[in-house]
């Protein structure tokens, strides 16, 4: 018989991971998210797994954000060595999220255990590490939406991805299986995009099935449509413009960014743009813009028609105005722009990353350190620095 565990994602909104299990298929499980918010270690440190992760056969990945994909390096450190099923665009961009996760862990935890050290506490040892990301990133098994692919014993089950219009390579999952004699369907819906959206194509529809699980962040929710947005936006411009000020945009490394820049190249065609001059203030948001730029084939046609018209395929240069920052100092130099500057900068909740930085930094003007501790204030004294620990 088949049987289905919730282990994420349930009664919240992050970690997402169902571990679902047949005779044809063996243990496999549906994502493998890590829990977001609160202090990185710590949190991380509190993950443990209902499941020896040498005993799970594969996993099904729906997308590469990390409430879905950040404990796949534990996985593997405690075990596991079955395929990942992915799409290629999440194979594209596993390599950026699960890297950067890792170095922000590895950063975070040597300075957790600098703190215990000085208090005499226990040292924490990493619960994975790099090692462990390369192990996983080679583990990844592309497939192509709507490619019914043999899985599991003697490939009895099927596995199909579908276009889930969340982020490049997001996908609902579909798993075909044969119990007591008749197949069976079960549907995972991931995240799924909205209708209408920029770059991303509308949600496949998915005909039938047995069983289906449905994630919803904002399920109790009406959005205002997308023309109010972006009219909005244009108005925002209009008046920080008139007001001499600068505009800063936290947002998501991965999907939010890259429509952002859509949006502002639109408006830049629409002659909305000319004085302003855009900063795209995040190594991992560039390293993901150059991806989708690889990607443009995937991506809604009539966009990605409008990028290749303009620039020969290329968003970065469909925003004639976008700059990429990528070091600290270029970061830092920010500080001293006129206005006329949009900031684009993560991370997108202001719960860390550079934007954390910049909107301090409008705030008061100076900065100065204490051993083990950053502060702001008015009265820098011998330690005045001109920079955070943010980057």
């Amino acid at each position: 018989m088949a049987s289905l565990l919730f282990l994420g994602a349930a009664q919240q909104v992050t970690g997402s991971c169902y571990l679902f299990e047949t005779d044809e298929l063996g243990r496999v499980l549906l994502d493998c998210g890590m829990h977001q918010g609160g202090d990185a270690v710590k949190r991380l440190h509190q993950e443990s797994f209902a499941f020896e992760p040498a005993s799970i056969d594969a996993l099904f990945l729906s997308h590469a954000h990390l409430d879905h994909s950040g404990l796949i390096p534990l996985l593997v450190h405690g075990g596991f060595s079955g395929r990942i099923y992915c799409t290629h665009g999440s194979a594209k961009l596993l390599p950026v999220m699960l890297n950067d996760a890792a170095g922000l862990y590895e950063r975070d935890l040597k300075f957790e255990n600098r703190r215990r050290q000085r208090k005499g506490k226990e040292i924490l040892d990493p619960i994975y590490t790099k090692k462990d990301v390369e192990t996983a990133l080679g583990l990844c098994y592309p497939v192509s939406y709507r490619q019914a692919l043999p899985i599991g014993k003697a490939g009895k089950a099927s596995l199909t991805f579908y276009d889930a219009g969340h982020i490049l390579g997001s996908a609902i999952t579909e798993i075909s299986f044969t119990e007591e004699g008749r197949t069976k369907k079960l549907v995972f819906s991931g995240d799924l995009g909205k209708k209408v959206s920029m770059l991303m194509n509308e949600p496949s529809t998915v005909a039938d099935a047995d069983l289906i699980l449905m994630e919803g962040t904002y399920g109790n929710r009406c959005h205002r449509n997308q023309q109010e947005t972006v009219d909005q936006l244009a108005q925002v411009l209009k008046e920080t413009w008139e007001n001499k000020g600068v505009v800063m945009i936290p947002s998501f490394a991965v999907g939010r960014t890259q429509e952002i820049l859509f949006h502002l190249g639109l408006l830049h065609y629409e002659g909305k743009l000319d004085p302003w001059k855009v900063y795209l203030d995040s190594p991992m948001a560039i390293a993901v813009t150059d991806i989708y730029d690889e990607c443009l084939n995937v991506l809604d046609r009539k966009d990605a028609a409008k990028i290749k018209e303009m620039h020969k395929g290329s968003l970065k240069h469909f925003l004639p105005s976008l700059n990429y920052i990528n070091s600290p100092e270029e970061s830092m130099a920010l500080n001293d722009n006129p206005h006329g500057a949009i900031i684009i900068a993560g991370s997108g909740m202001c719960t860390g990353g550079r934007i954390r930085h910049h909107l301090e930094r409008k705030k008061r003007t100076d900065f100065y350190r204490l051993p083990g501790r950053w502060y702001l204030g008015k009265n820098p004294g011998r330690w005045r620095e001109k920079h955070s620990s943010v980057w």
